[in-house]
């Protein structure tokens, strides 16, 4: 029955997201049961991409890459795959209708890991991060907006802020394994070997303005996600936060982290602000 072939590949992706990402995981446990499933659906899409562009380095990612890629095209269209990853994904972009430039701006990016190295333009930078996190953003939207086009035009903007935040973080708080392990520079402009206060600094403002934008539109996002998205939104907070207060020469020689003890304080703070809307 292609029931039960459905609901192994929707639990496939759901274990994809519990085993990479103990964070996003306890953010999209806090999404309503009716668009959880499908959040998971699109995490366990980037995450496969992301890992054969970061990880596979024994193995020939450029031809595992493209056959990713012509895998996605073909689940797309026959509306089926036999890659439970990619049949729960397709499932999610037919249901809500995400149209195939987000997609395909996701694997721009994520093909840029295979050979590119350095962004030296801003321009490069803010490319890379709309394919790489901006769309995420803007999938994610499609599904909490449950069709409503309208709600989704007005919070587009917000939301691509938002996924911008998020990656900025990230590529912050990995700089060690991007640039010694990957050989990657992702901030344009930037002596990642002498990284200096007034750098970092402007880094982070930079991020705080994408933050601002955000949590704008989560104040604006229906019940079902806002507890969610907030969560994940204090998260990286909390990150860059910390990021701040650490020296820039220590950022590249640890990875920032956030333990359970503050995790837990903050899902309370979260559970707190949404549900008296304090947002």
């Amino acid at each position: 029955m292609k029931a039960i072939f459905d609901n192994i590949a929707r639990h496939c992706s759901k274990h994809v997201t519990k085993s990479y990402s103990t964070s996003f995981s306890t953010a999209t446990k806090l999404l309503a049961p009716s668009i959880r499933q499908d959040i998971y659906n699109i995490y366990g899409f980037v995450r496969f991409a992301d890992e054969i562009v970061d990880t596979f380095h024994d193995y020939n990612k450029e031809f595992l890459f493209n056959d990713f890629e012509k895998q996605l095209k073909e689940a797309i269209d026959n509306k089926i795959s036999l890659n439970p990853i990619l049949n729960s994904f397709q499932e999610t972009v037919h249901k809500y209708n995400i149209p195939e430039h987000l997609y395909d701006a996701f694997m721009d990016s994520m093909r840029k890991d295979l050979h590119k190295t350095e962004y030296k333009t801003f321009e490069e930078y803010e490319q890379y991060i709309y394919g790489s996190a901006d769309v995420v953003g803007l999938m994610c939207l499609k599904v909490f907006v449950k069709g409503n086009n309208d709600l989704y035009e007005e919070l587009k903007h917000d939301a691509k802020k938002l996924g911008s935040a998020f990656q900025k973080v990230n590529f912050l708080r990995d700089l060690k394994a991007d640039h010694e392990d990957l050989n990657r520079t992702y901030f344009p402009n930037v002596n990642l070997n002498h990284l200096d206060e007034q750098t970092k600094l402007r880094i982070i403002n930079e991020i705080q303005n994408d933050f601002s934008a955000g949590l704008r539109g989560i104040s604006k996002l229906p019940v079902e996600a806002k507890l969610g998205v907030y969560t994940a939104y204090i998260y990286y907070s909390k990150l860059l936060k910390k990021l701040k207060k650490t020296p820039s020469l220590q950022i590249k020689a640890k990875r920032i982290r956030v333990n359970d003890y503050q995790k837990a304080g903050l899902l309370a703070q979260s559970y707190i602000y949404c549900r008296f809307n304090l947002i």
